[in-house]
C-alpha cells in the first residue's frame, strides 16, 4: 500500500517537477512538504517516536522509486533518515524522545555532519573540528563540507574531537540546532547533479552546545558514526537502483518508438542487446539491495559488508546504465531535454558520497580477508 501510494505521488507530483528543480537548483519545499504529509520521513523510527516503525527493506523501497523520477528529491527521505541515525542508534531515551518526533513528521529537518576539507575517505581519522567541555556545555570550532540538506536543517547531528590525543577513538557527536550561537552556513556547493539538494559548508565558531545534546560518552563518536553507515549506505544504494532504473525505463519506452531502418530501433540487436544488459544489472543490483536491507532488519552481523557490496553494486550499475541510456537515445540523450541527461549527472555522485566505490572495497576485501598490520 506504502508503495503504491509513492508511486501515485511520484508520477503526480514529482516528476512533473524533476526539470524544474534540477534547473533552479532549490530545495523543493512543496515536495518536502508533500513526503512529510504522507509520513515518508519518518519510515523506520519506531512508532513510540512518532515514526512508522517501518522496515529498512520498505524504507529503500521508498528512496528507490522516488529517484526513479527525481534523485534531488529521493534524497530528502535518504537524509532524513541519514540526520537521524545517529540519534537512534547513540542517544538516550530522553534524546529520542526529545528530536525523533519532529523529525518523523517533517516538522523539523535533520542533516549529517562529518565530512571536512581534510578528511574525504579519512573522515574520523583526520578530523579537526573540536569540541571541548565547558561546564554544562561544549564549545565547537571547525567547519564541515559537504554537508547535505545543512542550508535548510533544523537539526544536524555533528561529529568533533573531544581528545585529540585518541585519534578516531577520541571522536564524540552531538546534535546541534539551528539558531545555536555561533553555528552558521558557509558557501553553497554548485554540483554536477542532485542540484535540487542544497549541498553546503557549515561552520562552528565557539558554538555552544549543551552536554545534554551530546549523543552517548565522550569518544563513542567513532562507533555511532560506523553503526550509522551500515544503515545509510543501503539508502544510498537505493537512490542509485531508482536512477538506473528510472533511465532503463526511459530508453525502452524510447527504443520501442524510435523508428530506424523500417523499425523500432530496440529490435536491432545493437540497442536491445544494450537494453538487455542494463536490465540483467539493474535487476542483479536490486536483489542485492533488497538484501542488505533485510541484513539491516535483522541486525545481522555481516550488514556491514552487505551494506558495502550493495552501495558498489548500485552505484556502479546507476553510472553503466545510465551512460548507455545517453547512448540509446542518441543525440536526443545528449539534450536537456530529456531526463536521462539529468540522470546521468545524478547517477555520478552515488560512486562517491556515503564512501567512494574504492572505499567499499577495501570493506568488502578486509571482510573476507582481514586488515592486516
Amino acid at each position: 500500500m506504502i508503495l503504491q501510494m509513492v508511486r501515485e505521488l511520484v508520477a503526480e507530483k514529482v516528476a512533473p517537477r524533476a526539470a524544474e528543480i534540477d534547473e533552479k537548483e532549490e530545495f523543493p519545499q512543496d515536495i518536502k512538504e508533500l513526503f512529510a504529509q504522507n509520513d515518508l520521513l519518518g519510515i523506520p523510527i519506531p512508532a513510540e517516536y512518532g515514526g512508522l516503525g517501518g522496515t529498512f527493506l520498505t524504507y529503500v523501497k521508498v528512496v528507490e522509486e522516488i529517484a526513479k523520477a527525481c534523485a534531488s528529491s529521493s534524497l530528502i527521505v535518504a537524509v532524513q533518515e541519514l540526520g537521524m541515525l545517529p540519534i537512534l542508534i547513540g542517544g538516550s531515551e530522553e534524546q529520542k524522545k526529545r528530536f525523533l518526533p519532529d523529525i518523523a513528521s517533517g516538522k523539523k529537518i535533520a542533516a549529517y555532519a562529518l565530512t571536512e576539507a581534510s578528511s574525504g575517505s579519512d573522515a574520523l581519522g583526520s578530523m579537526r573540528t573540536r569540541a571541548e567541555r565547558k561546564g554544562d556545555s561544549y564549545i565547537l570550532n571547525g567547519q564541515k563540507i559537504w554537508i547535505t540538506n545543512g542550508s535548510v536543517a533544523d537539526v544536524v547531528c555533528v561529529f568533533a574531537v573531544t581528545d585529540p590525543s585518541a585519534g578516531s577513538r577520541g571522536v564524540s557527536a552531538f546534535v546541534v540546532e539551528k539558531g545555536m550561537k555561533g553555528f552558521s552556513v558557509g558557501k553553497k556547493e554548485r554540483k554536477m547533479g542532485i542540484r535540487g539538494s542544497p549541498t553546503v559548508e557549515l561552520i562552528f565558531d565557539d558554538c555552544e552546545v549543551p552536554a545534554a545534546n551530546r549523543l552517548g560518552e565522550e569518544g563513542e563518536g567513532f562507533k555511532i558514526a560506523m553503526k550509522v553507515l551500515d544503515k545509510s549506505r543501503p539508502g544510498i544504494a537505493a537512490q542509485a537502483l531508482g536512477i538506473a532504473a528510472g533511465a532503463l525505463d526511459y530508453a525502452t519506452n524510447y527504443a520501442k518508438e524510435r523508428i530506424a531502418f523500417g523499425k523500432p530501433i530496440g529490435q536491432h540487436q545493437g540497442v536491445g542487446f544494450m537494453l538487455a544488459d542494463m536490465k540483467t544489472e539493474v535487476e542483479a543490483a536490486r536483489m542485492m539491495l533488497y538484501e542488505a536491507a533485510r541484513k539491516c532488519d535483522e541486525n545481522a552481523p555481516d550488514v556491514t559488508l552487505w551494506a558495502s557490496m550493495a552501495k558498489l553494486k548500485c552505484g556502479d550499475v546507476a553510472m553503466s546504465v545510465t551512460t548507455d541510456a545517453v547512448q540509446v537515445l542518441g543525440g536526443f540523450g545528449y539534450s536537456s531535454e530529456y531526463p536521462v541527461e539529468r540522470m546521468m549527472r545524478d547517477a555520478k555522485i552515488t560512486q562517491i558520497y556515503e564512501g567512494t566505490q574504492q572505499i567499499q572495497r577495501l570493506v568488502i576485501s578486509r571482510a573476507m580477508v582481514g586488515k592486516g598490520k
